[in-house]
């Protein structure tokens, strides 16, 4: 292979040369023998005018390209310049294709050559990376990029990152590589030419490989588990109520881990509330305002309890953002705080967990894979050198990844206990050893609720658990005891059992049954199987329909939905569904059987080596799969709990079969109240926003916490909200239950551009739907004509939350986010990252969400007032969460524009106001809220 590469970034008109679309730069960078010897760098005029869009993007303007050379002047050099080299980009589809066409357009060729693309390589040897764009790669690896989106940068970072991949594959020890080898084949880089010279090496010179930093066991190579360090039996460690000075003092073990300290109030009484609560075995139900010190409020106190009784203490969080939050900082400031050590650990859900053994038997499986299962593999392999957890959170996938994982992940029912080889190995299992001997055990709500419900406990026996962001544990109980399937979810258990390849559970089982010389026939299986996969496909045909049909109601992500008594349904198609069903559960019930009766067969033949016991638990979790999809049809349309809603989501310009079925519990707080607060001793529940106008009423009816004697407190935020956050509230805005929604979107559009364009500070934009924010959005996207503004929209520009965050937040323009649903909590954009808040809103939720509409109608039974006691407390609660993301830190000012006049002219308005810190107030036409407050704020 040559050992010369040459990267190249182009920068065009358009993506298609085809329909037009022209070079209007090119940068390439030479490598050889591991450096960087030459550059090629040139703009190219492409007679025509360079898009707006592009021109924002590049920087490259008109004049930029006015006189430069034209393609065919250039053409021949650049291919001098790549004459015996490897070629490789940032994305070889594109510019590889691009000018491949414009060199066809000229009568030349693109050199045959070998190709790498740098994002495939980056994924595969760097698969914890958040993102793979250029820009946000290097910047993670502290490559100083200045220019991006002009191809001589990007050509010179391309090549930067290319040698760091070259460095890190050299890393990768022999074993790993040889996998590597015959997994890559499939992927779109010549990986081989890669690997193969390198593996080479290995095999001739073993002290070049670095096999003993690595775990190598079998097949694999995992990083060596961290040793815990024994911690020392400590007599007489001090107790939380004689440390208290010592940790809280100006000089103490608290301020002596952050470079700037100050003495918050707030923080120190909840670290006392805290720990008295657990001392007198009581609930609790604490508001800790934004800027407490809420995780270290009660992390701290937590440790003391948990080394004085010598008991774990539970954490649990909603969000894993805020898990990680905990682990990566909070944690570790814990450790350099307290006066004794302490043991901690984080445990979640064991399909988080990669299970060894079936990632071992996955490699040997390649023949049939797809791209996605195939860089899945060698992304994991990698991963594997890397992880102390085996936790997937870590992991980058994509999507088609994230189903390949559902086949490795770690599940109950393949364990083969002291038969598996990788037991002493396996990652959920040291993260139960790790939690069995821990003091902290950070866990998330849907686990702890996993666990209040389970006969065999996954978490360690606890008595004593802190619940933060507990404005959302009722909503992680209405998930969890609820239940949901779709058609993917069936097709992909079908896939598992019966896929016509030698990976599928059937083949394996037929294989293990001639093998053990079992007399006994699938064929019936078979057959039962393709007439439950027919009436699967035909259920969610009819169910699409009949969605279409009755449509009621609409969610905030485009589907249509419909709340439906499966018993009092009318008409031939309702019933057609049910026969549907019917026939699923008749024909699933015997495939299980029948499968379930083979295995046992098997099962109790003689001589089970490891391989047969390996298989035989793949199969057995396959046919648990397709199992509890044929449960879970039987439990959504052939039975019927009045405790719960029933409904059905619909897409209506997506496949004949994108149907998805819903039950979620109406009111879930008899069951935490009976099978959670009854059987610990004592939970303290904290969230910035848990009162509605001072009061915990509405938390403490929803969680079931009135017959707990459960003990309430708010404690304020350390901020002076009355001169750092303004409230203006326009006046001249259409209402926003008029008939007009065209003309309150293009006002609200109207009134963002103007507040963004006079003040040039960076603002976030809440909305309730994703179609007003849509609408709005491209209203301010054509007001801004000179485009002076970074526009951010979540469902409008690509990508995933974090990334719009971290575009928001690299903005040196100004700019605007908008966001909806996920973006009213949980972000934090301090100082001049954030400085406008615009409410468009109030979050009602949707009157015709189904759960949302039969709490309504249950309230409604019971002689409640729905509307005061459901759906304004909800409403509040989340306008304080949005309210939130302003002021982060003492120093920030900012202001808080709300275009909803509701909160002035109706009777409950006040209630949102209230609710909130005391504020200075303004109400009126919006030039002169921006002349009298935004003005004053801009001379300050």
């Amino acid at each position: 292979m040559s050992q010369t590469f040459v990267v190249l970034d182009l920068e065009t008109t358009g993506n298609s040369p085809n329909q037009g679309a022209r070079i209007i730069q090119i940068g390439a960078v030479k490598v050889e023998g591991r450096k960087i010897t030459d550059r090629f760098s040139t703009y190219v005029d492409p007679f025509c005018d360079i898009p707006p869009f592009i021109a924002e993007l590049t920087g490259i303007s008109n004049d930029d390209v006015k006189g430069a050379p034209a393609f065919n002047q250039v053409a021949h050099e650049l291919l001098d310049f790549m004459e015996g080299a490897s070629f490789f980009a940032h994305n070889v589809p594109f510019d590889k294709g691009f000018l491949k066409a414009q060199l066809k357009l000229e009568g030349l060729d693109f050199p045959h050559c070998l190709q790498f693309d740098t994002v495939e390589l980056s994924r595969v040897l760097l698969p914890k990376q958040e993102s793979y764009k250029l820009s946000e790669l290097t910047s993670s690896l502290n490559m100083e990029h200045e220019r991006p989106h002009q191809a001589d940068s990007d050509a010179e970072m391309t090549a930067e990152l290319f040698l760091h991949l070259l460095h890190k594959l050299d890393s990768l020890p022999l074993i790993t590589l040889q996998s590597l080898e015959q997994i890559t084949l499939k992927l779109k880089s010549d990986w081989e030419a890669l690997i193969h010279p390198l593996k080479k090496q290995k095999q001739e010179k073993p002290e070049a490989d670095l096999q003993s930093d690595f775990d190598i066991y079998r097949q694999l190579a995992l990083k060596k588990p961290t040793l815990e360090k024994e911690l020392k039996e400590e007599v007489g460690a001090p107790t939380f109520n004689e440390s208290e000075d010592q940790l809280l003092g100006e000089d103490g073990w608290l301020s002596s881990v952050f470079d700037t300290f100050e003495t918050r109030a707030g923080q120190k009484e909840m670290m006392n509330q805290v720990y008295q609560t657990f001392e007198d075995h009581a609930h609790h139900l604490i508001e800790a305002g934004t800027g407490t010190g809420k995780s270290l409020g009660y992390l701290i106190p937590s440790a003391f309890y948990a080394k004085k009784t010598k008991k774990p203490v539970v954490i649990s969080t909603y969000s894993i953002p805020l898990q990680e939050q905990l682990l990566q900082r909070d944690l570790k400031l814990l450790s350099k705080i307290l006066p004794f050590q302490i043991r901690m650990t984080v445990l979640k859900g064991r399909s988080h967990y990669l299970d060894l053994r079936k990632f071992e038997r996955a490699l040997t499986e390649n023949e049939e894979d797809s791209y996605d299962v195939c860089l899945s593999k060698a992304q994991i392999l990698v991963w594997l050198l890397e992880t102390d957890y085996g936790d997937m959170e870590e992991l980058n996938l994509s999507s088609g990844g994230r189903m390949f994982w559902k086949a490795v992940q770690s599940d109950g029912v393949s364990d083969l206990g002291s038969y598996n080889p990788w037991f002493s190995r396996c990652f959920y299992h040291r993260s139960r050893r790790n939690a069995q001997n821990a003091d902290l055990i950070i866990t998330n709500h849907a686990l702890l609720l996993t666990d209040v419900v389970q006969k065999s406990s996954i978490i360690p026996t606890y008595s004593h658990v802190v619940v933060d962001e507990a404005h959302h544990l009722e909503e992680a109980a209405s998930d969890h005891f609820g239940q949901t399937t779709n058609h993917l979810s069936f097709g992909f258990a079908f896939s598992r059992l019966t896929d016509n390849t030698q990976n599928s559970a059937i083949k394996k089982l037929e294989q293990l049954l001639v093998q053990k010389q079992i007399n006994y026939s699938l064929s019936s299986a078979v057959k039962a199987i393709q007439l439950a996969k027919e009436d699967v496909d035909e259920l969610f045909r009819m169910l699409h329909v009949f969605a279409l049909t009755v449509e009621t109601g609409a969610t905030d992500v485009g589907r249509i939905s419909y709340v439906y008594d499966s018993f009092n349904e009318q008409g031939s198609l309702w019933q057609g569904i049910l026969e549907s069903a019917m026939r699923i559960q008749v024909a699933g019930e015997s495939v299980v059987k029948e499968l379930s009766q083979a295995c046992l067969l098997v099962k109790d033949s003689e001589a089970m080596s490891y391989l047969d016991r390996s298989s035989l638990a793949d199969i057995y979790t396959v046919i648990g799969s397709f199992e509890e999809q044929v449960q879970l049809v039987y439990e959504l349309l052939l039975e019927q709990d009045d405790q719960f809603v029933y409904w059905i989501e619909a897409e209506p310009k997506g496949a004949k079969n994108a149907t998805y079925l819903y039950a979620k519990p109406i009111d879930v707080s008899n069951q935490l109240a009976d099978q959670f607060f009854a059987k610990k001793k004592s939970v303290v529940m904290t969230s910035a926003t848990l009162t509605v106008n001072h009061s915990f009423a509405y938390q403490i009816d929803r969680l079931g916490l009135e017959d707990f004697g459960v003990r309430t407190s708010h404690i304020e935020s350390p901020f002076s909200y009355e001169s750092q956050v303004t409230v203006l509230i326009p006046s001249d805005i259409p209402n926003v239950r008029g008939t007009n929604d065209d003309l309150y979107v293009q006002d609200i559009a109207i009134k963002i551009w103007r507040i963004t364009e006079y003040s040039k500070k960076k603002a976030l934009v809440l909305f309730t739907s994703y179609d007003m924010l849509r609408k709005v959005f491209y209203y301010v996207k054509d007001l801004d004509a000179d485009s002076t503004l970074t526009l951010i929209g979540q469902g409008v520009s690509s990508g995933s939350r974090t990334r719009l965050l971290k575009m928001f937040k690299q903005a040196e323009q100004s700019a605007i986010l908008f966001g909806t649903s996920s973006f009213w909590e949980g972000i934090d954009l301090p100082g001049n990252e954030l400085e406008h808040l615009m409410i468009v809103r109030l979050p009602f939720a949707p009157p015709n969400q189904p759960l949302n509409r039969a709490q309504i109608e249950r309230a409604k039974e019971i002689g409640q007032n729905p509307f005061m006691e459901l759906s304004l407390p909800q409403a509040v609660i989340r306008f304080k969460q949005g309210f939130g993301r302003l002021i982060r830190t003492k120093q920030d000012i900012g202001t808080v524009f709300v275009f909803d006049r509701r909160i002035v002219t109706t009777r409950y308005g006040h209630t949102f106001l209230d609710s909130l810190p005391s504020v200075p107030i303004y109400e009126g036409k919006l030039e002169t809220l921006i002349e009298q407050h935004l003005y004053n704020r801009e001379e300050e």
